[in-house]
């Protein structure tokens, strides 16, 4: 407590201060003290804080830039052969998709393939009942051989008239005649034989063979179903869960995946490349799958579409593969790599070297005191971990490959080893990061 011991000392004994007057004199005195003292940390606070900033100010190397070297990695320019591809999303397509449907109606019979199985062309795979077929050819061959007889008859009888004509035993008229009736019956006979080889062909239909070599889908129809020339009348799961049967049903599907097929799209501007490319050697294709970690096979481009797109922009393309490891399925979604072009001694320097500004792509070049110098290039083709520069950088110029962020023109560096261990020429770009696709091919840049 603080007490006014001077007033009290002036004053006499009965005159000293009330308890109320000697309280707020008290708690007046105590707030003022408050104030001081806050006044007091305030002040000592910014002192502590002024030095201190203009201390770190003042040290160097306390900025990028400053006299204190930056970690940086870096890679030399090389002299390399960069491969131009051009990457699209595909979809395989069989080479050939048949709908195998019946040729003549009946009874189906048997079924002689399995669901998933690999055919041949000309192999048997299913039979209509055959009974009705062969007694219309059995009824063909005795028309046949019926007016065949006649035929005989009428020859031999027009033989013998104009021999009787050379004598002059018998009419003209009646030789006539029987030249007539002998050309009548050779039609007949003509027809007769037109009729039974219908019913040979008929009959031969009854039995439903593989038209090319492929892969059978799940069988549409089982056995004891009728099925028409337009597809199956009844049966088949759409029967058992009570739907009604399209007449349209084929007995069984078959796609012929070896060779196989992938047709994707590329931008209009890049089919002049694509063509001129394609009319003097074959252009190389790869499908990868869809992360891109994996090869799935390797192809040709076999047919470029006559028209382009104009709702898109873009052409579609046909690539073939021997698909020999059945790597690829019909529908599958693939990645698609068309190699257009090979750029011989292109200046390759890692992608990550490479920034972007408001006056474009750039680099920062190493100099001989281990400082840096901002330098202006134009890229070129590119992949996940190297770009081909068309200009402004040399072979064997040494640029940074880690630590852009923190340099600007002029900046000393120190050169370090990357923390895995790997050569700085190796340097991987972390905007790219590890993408899955093949290292040492590249690909042209997609306009926009």
């Amino acid at each position: 407590m603080l007490v006014n011991f001077k007033n009290i000392t002036k004053l006499g004994f009965d005159q000293m201060l009330s308890p109320s007057q000697y309280f707020s004199t008290f708690v007046f005195s105590r707030n003022q003290i408050f104030r001081a003292l806050t006044l007091i940390g305030v002040i000592v606070v910014l002192c502590s804080i002024i030095p201190m900033n203009s201390t770190a100010k003042d040290e160097p190397g306390s900025r990028p830039g400053g006299d204190i070297p930056t970690p940086v990695t870096m890679s030399a320019a090389q002299k390399k052969s960069m491969q131009v591809w051009i990457e699209a999303q595909g979809t395989v397509t069989p080479r050939n998709y048949v709908n195998v449907m019946p040729r003549v109606p009946g009874l189906l019979q048997s079924v002689s393939f399995k669901e998933g199985q690999t055919v041949k062309a000309g192999q048997l795979l299913a039979t209509i009942d055959p009974r009705s077929y062969q007694i219309q050819l059995d009824q063909a061959n005795a028309t046949l051989l019926k007016d065949q007889s006649q035929l005989d008859g009428a020859k031999t009888d027009l033989d013998k008239y104009e021999t009787l004509l050379k004598q002059d035993s018998i009419a003209m008229q009646q030789v006539t005649d029987q030249r007539t009736t002998v050309a009548q019956l050779k039609g007949t006979v003509a027809s007769d034989k037109a009729a039974k080889d219908n019913a040979e062909l008929q009959l031969e239909w009854t039995r439903i063979i593989a038209p090319i070599n492929g892969v059978v889908g799940l069988r549409q129809v089982d056995v004891g179903n009728m099925v028409g020339t337009s597809g199956a009348i009844g049966g088949g799961n759409s029967s058992l869960a009570g739907g009604v049967v399209s007449s349209s049903i084929p007995i069984v599907t078959i796609a012929q995946v070896q060779p196989i097929t992938v047709t994707f799209a590329i931008p209009q501007n890049q089919l002049p490349t694509v063509l001129s490319r394609l009319h003097g050697a074959a252009i190389p294709v790869q499908a990868w799958d869809q992360r891109r970690t994996t090869q799935l096979d390797s192809g040709k481009v076999a047919a470029v579409d006559n028209q382009i797109n104009s709702a898109t922009g873009t052409v579609m393309i046909k690539a073939e593969f021997s698909n020999s490891k059945m790597a690829l399925y019909p529908n599958q979604f693939v990645n698609v790599r068309m190699l257009v072009d090979t750029i011989q001694n292109s200046v390759v320097v890692p992608s990550a070297a490479i920034a972007t500004g408001g006056k474009g792509s750039y680099v920062y070049v190493i100099g001989n005191e281990d400082k840096v110098a901002l330098r202006t290039v134009t890229a070129g083709v590119s992949n996940k971990d190297l770009t081909a520069i068309t200009s402004g950088l040399a072979v064997g110029e040494r640029v940074v490959t880690d630590g852009l962020d923190r340099l600007k023109d002029g900046s000393k560096i120190q050169i370090v080893v990357p923390s895995d261990g790997s050569s700085a020429d190796v340097a991987s770009s972390p905007r790219h990061g590890k993408g899955g696709k093949p290292d040492g091919e590249h690909k042209r840049k997609q306009d926009q």
